[in-house]
């Protein structure tokens, strides 16, 4: 009997003892669920619809405008054909980015052409791409366009010579260090930089474009008249047809960069399609009526001679009432291209997320 009853204590015990593991079934549920899910980790909206057209017009506008005219008008032969072929360029970057646009909406990721090479052809080729970009294509840029901006502010310092070899490329190292850091900070900043030098560009060649109007006002558009502006002093074979629209395509590059930064729009199947409709049109009109300008002020002869942004500007500049050295504002289209250093990182974090 003593036996029994010490057996049936140990049950008894036994039993008891198998009360504790009953409390684990009231853990909080988010203890239960720590080990299966996992926080993912996403990037910030904070891009709205005036922040995507700055991003757009910023990284479309630039030296470009300044250098092309001259490619474009030495190609095409006339005056008036040139006209046509910036206007023709702004229609084939305005349906690129509406394809790009489709491609942004139905495949809304980060990371332009790398997110979509990697979701169409695999990851394979989307590797190939990100690092030939980050490691080649993207770095050589920005030392060119480092490098170009630190010329143009230096060049008042240095009003009868070269800047010095030093100072350019401690400049550049400075630009692209401050730019690295505003970049890592805050996409707010980095937003907001590039709409405040977004503006700057946009008053340069709005300038241009007033005076280019004063010009006509007071009768100097010889060269924009019909008899003039189709009077071809050379018959332009389609070879030089095809380099005159690479030449204005070589000013309307960047109309893809928004798709970019997809993941970081605000309501973006909405303000991805807006920001191309307004950004593009708007490029589209400056940079004819910058054109224009221009042969208000000189003839096509002293056009194709000149080589610098600083020779058309003060050229131009002289004919005006604005004593204002344009060649000062230009220098913020370097300046604002620093979007292509973000948009290596907007390569490199999509292509992390994928284990490249």
């Amino acid at each position: 009997m003593a036996g029994e009853n010490e057996i049936k204590n140990s049950n008894c015990s036994s039993s008891l003892g198998q009360g504790p593991p009953a409390p684990t079934t009231h853990l909080p549920n988010s203890m239960s669920g720590q080990d299966t899910t996992t926080e993912k980790v996403t990037l910030k909206k904070e891009i709205g619809l005036v922040s995507a057209c700055a991003i757009i017009i910023g990284n479309i506008i630039g030296s470009g405008i300044f250098i092309s005219p001259k490619g474009v008008l030495e190609h095409s032969g006339s005056v008036g054909l040139a006209l046509i072929i910036w206007v023709l360029g702004g229609g084939v970057s305005a349906l690129g980015s509406m394809c790009y646009a489709e491609l942004g909406v139905t495949i809304p990721k980060s990371g332009g052409d790398y997110s979509y090479v990697t979701e169409i052809f695999g990851g394979l080729t989307g590797f190939l791409l990100l690092w030939s970009a980050v490691l080649i294509m993207y770095p050589t840029s920005l030392a060119v366009i480092a490098l170009t901006f630190s010329n143009y502010v230096l060049q008042p310092v240095f009003p009868d010579c070269i800047p010095p070899y030093d100072a350019t490329r401690t400049l550049s190292l400075v630009c692209l260090l401050l730019l690295t850091w505003v970049n890592s900070s805050s996409v707010r900043w980095a937003t907001r930089i590039q709409d405040i030098f977004t503006a700057g560009k946009l008053l340069a060649l709005g300038l241009i474009i007033v005076v280019g109007f004063m010009q006509i006002f007071k009768g100097n558009y010889e060269e924009l008249k019909p008899s003039n502006a189709f009077n071809f002093w050379k018959t332009p074979t389609v070879g030089q047809l095809a380099l005159a629209f690479l030449q204005g395509s070589f000013a309307f590059s960047g109309w893809n960069f928004l798709n970019y930064v997809t993941e970081e729009l605000v309501d973006p199947r909405r303000n991805l399609p807006r920001a191309i409709y307004i950004s593009i049109p708007l490029v589209t009109f400056v940079y004819t009526f910058t054109n224009i300008a221009y042969f208000t002020a000189m003839t096509p002869e002293e056009l194709m001679s000149s080589n610098a942004v600083a020779v058309v500007s003060s050229h131009l500049i002289t004919f005006s009432v604005f004593s204002v050295p344009l060649h000062k504002f230009s220098a913020s289209s370097p300046f604002c291209c620093f979007r292509l250093l973000v948009k290596s990182y907007w390569d490199i974090f999509p292509g992390s997320c994928q284990s490249q």
